[in-house]
């Protein structure tokens, strides 16, 4: 399941289609790019690449288990991609706790965001490879666990170590 391309975009589709639509798109860029039909041409290498994603666009569409498990994952990126930032926080401002093992910080609802010591260096990780830049940051969306309110947490990713500040959470009522 191609997390980089949305297949319904591949076959140029609706997630509203049905399975027959899905299908006769398909077999039209089937047709359209398959090898066989390209030849030699120059256009042949895109169209093989074209193919080969439409191939595997309906491999996912097309068995009714892992159009669902697909549709849940798109809805879950796109609610994540939407949820409304409230402010952005540095994890220095953060408090780290030491029972938790992660960095929490107030809300003005007097609930609170936290963020574990393992998504952050997961996150970094995942951002190292992706980026070479020099100045480039991690972060990561927090929601707060008593209101609707969210963050998001930054850091730089070309630190060596995070800081941890001992001091105890306080949480401050609106």
């Amino acid at each position: 399941m191609s997390a980089e391309k949305d297949l319904y975009t591949v076959l140029g589709a609706s997630p509203s289609d049905s399975v027959q639509q899905l299908r006769h798109r398909y077999q039209q860029l089937a047709l359209q790019y398959h090898p066989d039909r390209l030849g030699g041409s120059s256009e042949a290498d895109s169209g093989v690449k074209k193919f080969l994603e439409a191939d595997a666009a309906w491999r996912v569409l097309s068995d009714q288990n892992t159009r669902r498990e697909y549709d849940l994952q798109r809805r879950a990126q796109e609610l994540k991609q939407d949820w409304p930032v409230d402010s952005t926080v540095c994890l220095e401002d953060m408090t780290w706790e030491e029972d938790e093992c992660g960095y929490a910080y107030g809300c003005r609802c007097g609930g609170g965001f936290s963020v574990s010591e393992e998504e952050v260096e997961e996150e970094t990780q995942r951002r190292q490879q992706e980026e070479e830049e020099q100045d480039a940051e991690g972060g990561v969306m927090v929601c707060c666990d008593t209101c609707s309110l969210s963050v998001c947490v930054t850091w730089s990713l070309h630190r060596e170590t995070h800081m941890r500040t001992r001091t105890p959470l306080t949480l401050t009522s609106p």
